[in-house]
């Protein structure tokens, strides 16, 4: 197996006038492509700054990030944009739905920043909205769904650009026991029908159980 994100020595630092705080710790990390992994730690450990990281949504302090063969720090901020848009796909705790959208809408919001006819458009997310289950759904507007529902037009939007890693920060945290079940089920169709990387942040041991790696972060660095 190949290896599609790598961290090599990077920190990340947060600094006020008063305070400063060394959020990740040296952080040398390698996760493979087409693995299911779960990134665990007390809350303040920094797993979501690694997360965000990873993602190219914040930049280290220090330290290299390389995602999918390419050296993050080489981009300006159209080519990371784009590269963002291709290579990677998000999915949020609280969803991040527009609730004015429908649910196709919302699903195919990563594809207009693509060069792509619209029928094209409307092909993808017919594709994703059936990979979640959700076709039947597809002109309901968010406050029409249940939570689980609402987490599976997320998974879409994120996989509806084909990306090759979907980046998860807690999506269960907002469920109960069986949408959870059901949300970590479609992760892993995901991953191991459709050959995704899957990298997960979670608190749930259970969870992180099901997934083929367990990384465990305190105070900023990796302890296991």
């Amino acid at each position: 197996m190949n290896t599609i994100i790598k961290l090599t020595g990077v920190n990340k630092i947060y600094r006020t006038k008063e305070i400063e705080t060394q959020a990740l710790d040296n952080v040398n990390l390698e996760i493979e492509k087409g693995s299911f992994v779960s990134i665990m730690g007390p809350s303040g450990c920094g797993k979501s700054t690694l997360l965000n990281i990873m993602g190219l949504l914040d930049n280290p302090s220090s330290g290299q990030i390389e995602i999918a063969g390419v050296v993050a720090d080489n981009m300006n901020e159209k080519a990371l944009a784009s590269f963002r848009n291709s290579t990677l796909g998000f999915v949020f705790q609280s969803f991040h739905l527009i609730n004015s959208l429908s649910v196709t809408d919302n699903v195919m919001l990563p594809l207009l920043y693509r060069n792509m006819k619209g029928k094209e458009r409307n092909r993808l997310v017919s594709e994703a909205l059936e990979k979640v289950g959700l076709s039947h759904r597809i002109n309901h507007r968010p406050s029409q769904l249940s939570g689980g529902q609402c987490q599976r037009v997320a998974i879409a939007r994120a996989i509806v650009g084909s990306p090759e890693i979907i980046l998860a920060d807690e999506p269960c945290g907002n469920l109960d026991s069986k949408m959870s079940a059901d949300i970590m089920e479609l992760l892993q169709r995901l991953n191991r029908e459709f050959g995704k990387t899957v990298v997960m942040v979670t608190h749930n041991e259970e969870q992180a159980r099901q997934t083929d790696r367990i990384i465990r972060f305190f105070d900023g660095r990796q302890v296991i």
